[in-house]
């Protein structure tokens, strides 16, 4: 489908668009259909190129951390992508602090520097907050973070109940123990604040997690062309004062909700 949006939709207009590709999910049975091998790293990005009808991606992001791999393979795939030109630029995705330290030490080393790390990010999960952005700013990368909605509950979805055609009634990324009682009542609290700014629940939640200026973008995903339009008006509103800030981290605490823990605490 997006190879076919590109081709029509967006034909002439590549030199206009960023577009990525991930790798190191489970993508097709076998032992190199997942993880971080030089082997699956690069046939996944044909297979994505061929699929979308390109010759290279802006950026090239090795998915999770592969404790089975050497880091050191995983990277050097990531430099090959460049030097082949199907590349522009390499990042990672849901790499502990001192895992992003090495992988940007040995890709520096290289010569293809590490341009972004892309991890989870929201009110209800802020572990990045704890070494990673430092890391960052060391480096010299940036952010670009993943689920600011945490995974819709920062919206007024589930304050009165669970929808039977959502993530929760599905058990898609959203599973019944994260809209504990706890949750609810701060995701409550987040809205009030979030009406005194005049901005919606989902709005604020966009507009907070781009507040720090290591966080260079945040990824959105929506279900049709209005909720996307409403999300993205965040960006009309992005200042936060002293009280306001103060005010949300009451309530903007660990909700027990990142699904990717265990790969951003391998070491």
């Amino acid at each position: 489908n997006v190879g076919r949006i590109l081709a029509e939709d967006f034909a002439g207009l590549r030199d206009e668009l960023v577009i990525s590709s991930k790798a190191g999910w489970d993508m097709w049975p076998g032992p190199y259909g997942d993880l971080g091998s030089r082997k699956h790293l690069l046939a996944s990005l044909d297979q994505s190129l061929k699929r979308l009808g390109l010759d290279y991606v802006d950026i090239f992001y090795h998915h999770r951390p592969d404790p089975d791999t050497p880091i050191e393979e995983s990277m050097g795939a990531l430099h090959s992508a460049v030097q082949q030109g199907k590349a522009l630029y390499v990042g990672i995705s849901s790499y502990s602090p001192s895992r992003t330290l090495e992988a940007a030490r040995i890709l520096k080393e290289m010569g293809t520097p590490l341009l972004i790390h892309q991890p989870s990010y929201s009110m209800l999960n802020r572990w990045i907050e704890s070494g990673l952005l430092d890391a960052l700013q060391e480096v010299g990368a940036g952010a670009i973070t993943f689920s600011p909605l945490a995974q819709g509950l920062l919206t007024d979805r589930y304050l009165d109940g669970v929808p039977g055609d959502s993530r929760a009634a599905q058990g898609k990324s959203l599973f019944g123990s994260m809209l504990s009682d706890e949750n609810l009542d701060r995701i409550r609290a987040l809205r009030a604040i979030a009406q005194e700014r005049g901005q919606s629940l989902a709005q604020m939640a966009v507009a907070w997690t781009l507040r720090d200026p290591r966080v260079t973008s945040t990824l959105l995903g929506a279900s049709s062309p209005r909720q996307l339009e409403e999300t993205v008006a965040a960006v009309s509103h992005l200042d936060f004062t002293d009280a306001e800030l103060a005010a949300i981290d009451e309530f903007a605490v660990e909700g027990d909700i990142d699904l990717w823990r265990a790969q951003s605490q391998i070491p």
